[in-house]
């Protein structure tokens, strides 16, 4: 049976951080005054993803899959811009199954070299995402390999949802949550939790607009895919279980200039010392860049999503 955006439930998701609980870290929340800023009042909570196991929030959707489906003795493929290779591959060295990592030559040489530390093959193909799923989809056809998408994917939505969960209990009086958007898997997964319960606004860089691109077709469509998240933030087109997830319960999506990414990436080291990933600083950039203007009572939390990255000096 094709699993349906129907099957991402609260309750599924509950079951799911169940059982990746021991495998994940709960990672931490820190409050800050937004008039440090410079962005007023407002009390600001940062998710810090960047801090979980490889890197960022992907693993929780490897283990996911993982735990949920059977994995055949040849192993199992994954296509990625680098976080959820590394996500992947982590899970299966820790479980201790085979694993080939179909990467584009645009993933950073900090998410390359995490993938290799963590045992799994590793193979460059192409220039972006797509190259590298098609070459992913190629062995999987070839070898019977497990196939673990990075965002389309039932239970991938599902891992990723259970940040959803763990927030809910760590800050329960947010208003709104700001995600960063690549294939939807995050913000699918996310929105799926909440339901509705906080408004969840997606975050875009202009140069890879997958999510705005749909919304305005009504449909999922091959988008621009460049930028300087587009290691993580740049596939083709957003995902088909997504979607309707993203109809249904995303208030609305931003899109962010490279220069403001940059810029977030700066403001989180300069003030709490917070070192992410371009994709992992995206969310932050609307809100410092403006593209989000919360009301004044507004409490807004900020997913930073991953810290895969060659430390930047921003002192310089």
């Amino acid at each position: 049976m094709i699993a349906t955006p129907n099957d991402v439930t609260r309750e599924r998701i509950t079951a799911t951080e169940r059982l990746i609980a021991p495998h994940i870290r709960r990672t931490p929340v820190i409050e800050i005054d937004g008039g440090d800023f410079g962005l007023g009042a407002n009390r600001l909570t940062f998710k810090l993803e960047l801090l979980q196991r490889s890197g960022s929030f992907k693993v929780r959707g490897a283990f996911a899959n993982l735990l949920l489906r059977e994995v055949p003795p040849v192993g199992i493929a994954a296509a990625s811009g680098g976080n959820h290779g590394a996500a992947v591959a982590y899970a299966a060295m820790r479980l201790g199954k085979k694993a080939r990592i179909f990467v584009p030559d645009i993933s950073s040489p900090a998410k390359m070299q995490r993938i290799r530390d963590y045992g799994a093959e590793l193979v460059i193909a192409g220039e972006r995402y797509a190259d590298a799923l098609a070459a992913s989809e190629a062995w999987v056809a070839q070898s019977g390999a497990l196939p673990v998408h990075a965002f389309d994917q039932t239970e991938t939505l599902l891992g990723q949802g259970t940040i959803g969960s763990e927030l809910a209990v760590q800050a329960g009086d947010l208003d709104t949550l700001l995600v960063a958007v690549g294939g939807g898997g995050l913000i699918g997964g996310i929105a799926a939790w909440y339901g509705g319960a906080v408004r969840v606004i997606g975050v875009e860089p202009e140069a890879a607009p997958t999510l705005t691109s749909a919304l305005a077709a009504g449909r999922p469509v091959d988008a621009a895919s460049g930028g300087i998240a587009a290691d993580s933030l740049a596939p083709k087109r957003v995902g088909e279980r997504v979607f309707p997830i993203v109809q249904r319960h995303v208030d609305r999506v931003v899109l962010v200039a490279d220069e403001a990414i940059r810029a977030a990436q700066n403001a989180l080291w300069q003030t709490i010392r917070i070192v992410a990933e371009p994709g992992g600083a995206a969310a932050f950039a609307a809100l410092l860049s403006g593209r989000y203007r919360p009301s004044s009572s507004e409490r807004v939390g900020i997913m930073v999503s991953g810290g895969n990255t060659i430390a930047v000096d921003f002192d310089r």
